[in-house]
């Protein structure tokens, strides 16, 4: 196992595709055993990256490192790195379990062996009563997952999922979440998705692209600090004057109804003294506030606050 503490390293990568230019000097690290997502709108360059980590393509400028092995020399960590590209390709008149064999077996697995891990793998995304099936039987979320059954195969170090949940319902879509999660104990995985919601469940650090450029890397927490959002369910609406107390807490930006008994809060920490404490301690001090009022609070939790960011940051919807 690879034990520096960056599996990912990319430097100032930059590629054009004639006058239009993919990526724009970007640069960032991924951490050992983390799930790192990659996020941005059509066009701003995730794709193409994925491509040069994958050494498919290659940067016209700066250089990518994976394990330790510049990305040109992706060969010596064969078996290290699996790859789920958006659109996976499989033989349409072949079982898939022969085909995921036969991967294994080009890997160096006896039959035995390879036939064994292919069925367990299989069962993972479950699909293994569908083993003896030909893919052009199979829907398309069961070829979304069998492609993610290949990727999970062997014991890779780094996972690249592109879209990985795309076009799944939501039961299989938290089934795969949750085999990614339980992967993160020996693998590092950086995924792609359309899915902010998804992604800020799933993710410890995300890094954003706008048009071939990085606009916002780091953890989920640091990106999200400056714009947190929180849904409160209260016993009895707030007076206006009541709405006005609670604005003039430290840390809240925006108190708005969003039904009879229902608000949306946004907290805007980035002024605040970082010292570990003052986000907490500045959502129990609006607690506190709404008790001293007489209205209980029946309901607390916090919105979708890296859509926002990511909307902030790039002007655009995610598409």
């Amino acid at each position: 196992m690879f034990n520096e503490q960056y599996v990912l390293k990319v430097n100032r990568i930059s590629r054009r595709f004639g006058k239009i230019k993919a990526l724009d000097d970007v640069s960032f690290s991924v951490n050992a055993q983390s799930i790192f997502g990659l996020l941005g709108p059509n066009g701003a360059g995730k794709t193409t990256l994925f491509s040069i980590v994958a050494n498919f393509i290659h940067p016209d400028s700066g250089s990518i490192e994976i394990l330790g092995h510049d990305v040109k020399e992706v060969s010596k960590i064969k078996g290290r790195l699996t790859i789920l590209p958006q659109d996976a390709l499989f033989q349409q008149n072949v079982p898939i379990l022969e085909q995921l064999i036969f991967f294994r077996l080009l890997d160096g697995r006896t039959r035995a062996e390879a036939e064994k891990e292919v069925k367990r793998t299989l069962e993972m995304v479950g699909l293994g009563e569908y083993a003896n099936r030909r893919v052009h039987s199979l829907s398309h979320g069961m070829i979304k997952r069998l492609g993610i059954a290949q990727a999970f195969l062997g014991n890779p170090e780094v996972i690249l999922l592109d879209e990985a949940t795309s076009g799944l319902d939501p039961k299989n879509a938290k089934q795969i979440r949750d085999l990614i999660s339980e992967l993160q104990t020996r693998s590092t995985i950086i995924v792609s998705s359309h899915n902010l919601a998804e992604i800020q469940g799933l993710c410890d650090h995300v890094a954003i692209l706008d048009k071939g450029k990085l606009v916002a890397c780091g953890s989920v927490n640091e990106i999200t600090r400056a714009a947190r959002k929180f849904d409160i369910g209260l016993s009895r609406p707030l007076a206006p004057e009541e709405t006005g107390k609670l604005s003039s807490l430290p840390g809240v930006k925006s108190i708005v109804a969003a039904g009879a008994e229902r608000y949306s809060i946004s907290f805007d920490f980035s002024e605040m003294e970082d010292n570990g404490n003052s986000d907490d301690k500045a959502i129990a001090s609006l607690i506190r506030a709404i008790l001293d009022f007489g209205i209980t609070p029946r309901e607390f939790r916090e919105g979708a606050t890296l859509e926002e960011h990511f909307l902030q940051l790039t002007g655009k919807e995610q598409g």
